[in-house]
């Protein structure tokens, strides 16, 4: 059973495994998808501990994830969403959400820390 199809949004977050580990996450569209594994183009995020954020690498990227990796953890996101416009930010409560600065908004803080 294909979990993910072609056109589908997702944001991954990849798992940290020792504490000094960068912290990636990527927002992109499903080019391909198999019962284990995912073919996603889009935007990596890595998060820079001097001005304590996540930042956008400007070129896009293709990235295969792993499906059955307990290092991904992996939100589908609507359709409609425009990756090219996600960005990471606090929302009024002081918690981190992905979001379009439209309708769309995730909230992280339950995934990772904000330091």
């Amino acid at each position: 059973m294909v979990l993910l199809k072609q056109g589908e949004k997702i944001h991954v977050i990849t798992r940290r495994r020792f504490e000094g580990d960068l912290r990636r996450h990527f927002v992109g569209e499903v080019q391909a998808a198999t019962d284990t594994a995912v073919r996603v183009e889009g935007y990596a995020f890595v998060f820079q501990t001097g001005n304590n954020q996540y930042v956008k690498r400007p070129e896009k990227r293709v990235r295969i994830f792993g499906l059955a990796d307990s290092g991904n953890i992996i939100n589908v996101i609507p359709e409609t969403v425009d990756i090219r416009s996600v960005s990471y930010r606090l929302s009024p409560d002081n918690r981190l959400v992905v979001t379009d600065g439209k309708s769309f908004s995730l909230d992280i803080h339950e995934f990772s820390s904000w330091r």
